[in-house]
């Protein structure tokens, strides 16, 4: 029997992030001394447990977290297991600062920080924030989502990291290291059930292949579960009834090698994901509502927008198909030279994703995508990173080298659906203050009705991107005494990147075109209708008639296009020990994200834009940061204070006629992050935490500050204000307590919790985009073996069903929300004038749920 949770809000938690927090500590000192047990162990002094010390490899180097001058969320392997993290998306809850969002489908993931991150539309763009699995680059945020398997740590670095990771991020980077091979045998398995039909096994080995010398580790994991949407089909001929399903794979291999010492990992991987997502639903239907509940028989949009329902309407499948593998060889070898480490890391991944989509997320017959391959993305990559490391008393020297070479592939289609004419018919009409039954395209277009945009007719593009990256770097800190270090970072980059783009009209664009030569734009007269049509008025029905997917000036285009860049980027840190508890640091970095093209259809009024090309993205970041410990290592605190200054920050946004990639001149955050790790007097209990407050804004401008001026009444809304994704306050706190109760017994529970402020979730910051502050809340109760054989955990995750958007979105062809002249407040966007419906991409409702694990 399926089960559904939709009493969403119902214990609606917007409280303040410490009022939860001192809850949950409360609830689980109370639960550690429901036993005699427990209540022997809580005596036990602080001081008879070990020292806290937590290992972090952000400086490419086994370090304590509290010797590095950077700003980590570090979580380790316990954590993440308490907290049921499997993928980046699941692991936002235990790090401030950081969004993980998707949209059309989910390999459209996009991670930010500190508010600044790549919308992940366009697979032209690379991500500001990198994702790198065991040393190698993952090219897109998208490509890096999937099952992380068995991790042995995640580290969330926050700002630029050119100096000390192969590829340049100007955000920050989630550095996922993953469990390596042990010499000691092991088996462990896992059984998952939970409501949405969900279910799921897992199962690993590790072991001696031979004798200190090799050892392996094979991973598979299976998981299946139903929609978090209900689905209204509409009109057909979608017949499933969900959406945002899941239903994959994945496979991972592992060899070490450890001669000697020197050590070498070999990982292949494979998952394959078979799903349907995503749907929408509306948070605001607009006035041309009626229309498509018109011709869908009342199942076009909701009447009257009720997120909480999470009911979608989609007439067309929504197939999601992903298929992600490669192989990766690190090899750590010792040398003799200057005692001295040489590093290679070697990765080969094939990435590919088909999908099919309702356009019009509507159960009207609009607007669509096949699911047949003509809406697809496939990357080739191949990367290799030489590192060659070592140390003195006084220096830690590093210098390397990065080459990546990446080929993409896109095609995208825009078909039209059975009743596109009809409805467009209808819009025009309704614009030019005829009846409604008017077959108003016919009668301006002169051609037989059904003939101007035929139905399974459209757009079919064809995208090729070859991308050459070297770098050269070096990260080096040099102690001028036992208390201070000063470390000098530099990188020169040298980027290639050539495209190629092929567009083509099915039916020739001829809707548009026949529109377009009786208007009378052309310079001759205007035929027929158009005649009665005022002249100031004829642009726009030519616009709404030659959208960028059916204009006629695309038929044929091709564009070819290559570009080299050549920077130079860098940092510098000064850290000062006041003693073995204090550290103070200071650092500046320069990062940089390369340039692009953009991979979609873009036009400026019905003109296809002349060039694809986006400038590179620059940043100048400052911090200030301070790291104590406390309580024999037992607390750690670590606060740092930034300031950052985007320079061309890459935007993709929707103009209402297009997707682009703009440029941004200047984005400013600046804030404080706050970072706490405490292994409390109560044995077993530990807590960690963070909170952050970022200030990111973009910088004033005007439109003759933009590649293309004419992008700026739909950027209108953009100058001075606080960038979308970008929370002032976010905090997150984790609780984790586990112990025996029983001589033969052990029970364990975690607690974690996320808040965020209000924020805008729309690239263009209209209004109606808004997402209220809001609080996720995660828990999960385990008992068990005390060698813990086997474990039966209790778990769910937004406890409180929290309803939350993603991301919102302008419905297509369903209303206009910027106009053509500027309004009373300066901007060219007034809220009483907008007439769009708006979709959303909601979050995760409650789930919860069975696990059963077994160890050996």
């Amino acid at each position: 029997m399926r089960v559904k949770a939709h009493t969403h809000n119902r214990f609606s938690l917007n409280r303040t992030l410490m009022v939860t927090c001192s809850g949950m500590v409360m609830a689980l000192g109370a639960a550690a001394a429901l036993t005699p047990a427990a209540q022997a162990q809580t005596a036990q002094a602080q001081t008879e447990e070990e020292p806290q010390v937590i290992t972090v490899t952000a400086q490419k180097r086994e370090q304590s977290l509290q010797d590095v001058p950077i700003v980590v969320t570090t979580l380790s392997a316990k954590l993440l297991q308490d907290a049921g993290v499997k993928d980046i998306k699941d692991m936002q809850v235990l790090t401030p600062g950081l969004t993980v969002t998707s949209t059309q489908n989910e390999s459209l993931t996009t991670a930010r920080i500190r508010g600044v991150g790549t919308v992940g539309d366009n697979p032209g763009m690379e991500s500001s924030v990198g994702v790198v699995i065991d040393g190698v680059y993952r090219p897109r945020n998208g490509v890096g989502f999937g099952d992380l398997g068995e991790i042995g740590r995640i580290e969330v670095l926050k700002g630029p990291q050119g100096t000390l990771f192969g590829k340049n991020t100007s955000a920050g980077v989630i550095n996922i290291i993953t469990k390596e091979p042990a010499f000691v045998f092991g088996m462990d398995g896992e059984a998952t059930v939970s409501n949405y039909d969900g279910k799921g096994v897992s199962a690993s080995i590790t072991g001696p292949l031979s004798e200190d010398l090799v050892a392996g580790r094979l991973f598979v994991a299976k998981r299946e579960r139903g929609g978090f949407y209900d689905v209204n089909t509409g009109i057909g001929p979608r017949t499933l009834k969900e959406d945002a399903d899941q239903n994959f794979y994945t496979v991972r291999g592992q060899l070490l090698f450890t001669p000697g010492a020197h050590k070498i990992r070999v990982i292949a991987d494979y998952s394959k994901r078979d799903e349907n997502c995503c749907a929408t639903v509306q948070t605001r239907t607009g006035p041309t509502g009626a229309a498509l509940n018109t011709l869908a028989a009342g199942n076009g949009v909701a009447a009257t927008a009720n997120p909480e329902a999470r009911l979608a309407y989609s007439n067309r499948p929504t197939t999601q198909q992903i298929t992600d593998g490669g192989v990766s060889v690190e090899a750590n070898i010792k040398l003799a030279w200057l005692d001295s480490t040489l590093t290679s890391v070697t990765g080969v991944r094939k990435w590919k994703n088909t999908n099919g989509q309702d356009i019009d997320y509507s159960g009207a017959d609009i607007l669509y995508r096949r699911d047949n391959g003509d809406f697809k993305a496939h990357f080739d990559t191949f990367s290799q990173e030489l590192r060659l490391a070592g140390a003195t008393d006084k220096l830690n020297w590093l210098v390397g080298a990065f080459y990546a070479d990446e080929d993409l592939k896109r095609t995208d289609s825009y078909v039209y659906g059975t009743q596109y004419e009809t409805y467009l018919s209808i819009l025009l009409a309704q614009a030019l203050g005829l009846p409604t039954t008017t077959p108003t395209v016919s009668v301006l277009t002169g051609r037989a009705p059904g003939t101007s945009y035929t139905p399974g007719q459209g757009a079919l593009d064809y995208y090729t991107q070859e991308s050459k990256s070297l770098a050269l770097f070096t990260n080096n800190g040099y102690k001028f005494t036992d208390q201070f270090e000063v470390t000098l970072g530099l990188r020169y980059t040298q980027e290639t990147k050539k495209m190629t783009a092929i567009y083509t009209n099915s039916d020739g664009g001829v809707g548009c075109a026949s529109a377009l030569g009786r208007s009378g734009l052309l310079g001759n007269a205007p035929v027929g209708a158009w005649a009665t049509i005022p002249a100031a008025a004829r642009p726009t029905v030519v616009g709404n008639m030659c959208t960028f997917w059916g204009n006629a000036a695309f038929n044929n285009r091709r564009v070819s296009n290559e570009v080299t860049e050549k920077e130079w980027s860098g940092t510098l840190k000064g850290a000062y020990r006041f003693n073995e508890n204090v550290m103070a640091y200071a650092s500046y970095a320069r990062g940089y994200k390369g340039g692009g093209y953009n991979l979609d259809r873009a036009q400026t009024g019905i003109t296809p834009d002349s060039t694809l090309y986006f400038k590179p993205e620059t940043v100048d970041s400052y911090e200030l940061g301070l790291k104590t410990s406390m309580m024999n290592n037992k607390l750690l605190f670590n606060i740092t204070a930034f300031d950052q200054t985007y320079q061309d920050f890459q935007l993709n946004t929707f103009l209402g006629t297009a997707f682009v990639v703009e440029s941004i001149p200047e984005l400013k955050s600046k804030g404080v992050d706050a970072d706490i790790y405490w292994s409390t007097p109560i044995r077993g209990l530990s807590v960690q935490g963070g909170i952050a407050y970022a200030d990111t804004k973009y910088g004033s401008f005007k439109a003759s500050d933009l590649s293309n001026p004419a992008r700026f009444p739909q950027l209108s809304l953009l100058p001075g204000a606080r960038m979308s994704f970008a929370p002032e306050w976010t905090g997150s706190l984790a609780i984790t307590w586990s112990g025996n109760i029983a001589e033969n017994l052990r029970a364990s529970g975690n607690i974690a919790a996320k808040y965020s402020s209000e924020y805008n979730t729309g690239s263009d910051l209209i209004p109606y985009k808004m997402q209220d502050g809001y609080t996720l809340l995660n828990a999960r109760f385990g008992i068990g073996a005390p060698d813990q054989a086997w474990t039966l955990e209790f778990w769910a995750q937004n406890l409180t069903d929290e309803t939350y958007k993603q991301v919102v979105i302008n419905a297509p062809l369903q209303g206009n929300g910027f106009q053509s002249t500027v309004q009373p407040n300066g901007t060219y966007y007034n809220q009483a004038l907008d007439s769009n419906t708006y979709d959303a991409f909601m979050g995760q409702p409650r789930t919860y749920g069975v696990t059963l694990r077994v160890k050996y």
